[in-house]
């Protein structure tokens, strides 16, 4: 049983604390996942739940499991007394932490969660602390039923699921920069759109798969 588990989004975050010695002697486990694109079902990392996200990601059951679902061992086990997380301000990283609560909700998690915000150097500047109860009816609102949720705390979480909407909005302001500029080269769009709207947190990837969407339609 871990004393702390340190929930880390993406690997990026988890090799740069390594590096760094941040957290040192500490447990951390990287989330590979990006929930804010394409479709999930309501019960995290179940088997449906796994083979959808591996289509969405276009890759095999055995590769999703390797690249997500094998470094979350110990949370899916519930091997950890207390859990920190570790994540940015921006969309991508707060429908990753909604997506987290929701499954510690799930599981019927009682314990006080810490939820650190870093910012882009993945230095800390932000504290929360956080419950799971409630979160997996938010989840199933905003990434099952796509309805945005009453109430939403904390702030920045509301502010992520605002920009998620925004994001599948088909008139919101990625497409319409998309539409706008029909004659540039995907390279450089998704070079403009990574500068443009850092606030959705979205990588190359997510970029090119909404541009070519966009341009086929």
């Amino acid at each position: 049983m871990i004393q702390t588990l340190h929930i880390l989004n993406g690997q990026s975050m988890y090799d740069h604390f390594k590096q760094s010695g941040f957290l040192n002697g500490e447990t951390m486990i990287p989330f590979n996942e990006a929930m804010c694109f394409g479709d999930a079902t309501e019960e995290i990392f179940s088997v449906e739940f796994n083979n959808k996200r591996a289509e969405v990601h276009h890759v095999n059951l055995q590769q999703y499991t390797d690249i997500t679902l094998k470094p979350l061992e110990l949370l899916l086990s519930k091997q950890y007394k207390n859990l920190e997380l570790w994540f940015d301000t921006d969309m991508f990283c707060q429908i990753n932490i909604l997506t987290i609560l929701a499954l510690l909700d799930q599981y019927n998690h009682e314990g006080a969660i810490t939820l650190h915000i870093v910012d882009d150097n993945f230095a800390p500047i932000e504290k929360y602390t956080l419950f799971a109860n409630g979160y997996a009816s938010l989840y199933n609102q905003v990434l099952i039923n796509k309805i945005m949720p009453a109430e939403i705390t904390p702030p920045l979480l509301k502010r992520g699921v605002e920009l998620y909407f925004s994001y599948l909005n088909p008139e919101g302001n990625l497409q319409e920069y998309i539409h706008n500029h029909p004659y540039k080269s995907e390279k450089e769009l998704v070079r403009n759109l990574l500068e443009n709207f850092r606030e959705y947190g979205l990588g190359d990837t997510q970029y090119l798969e909404l541009i070519r969407q966009l341009r086929n339609e």
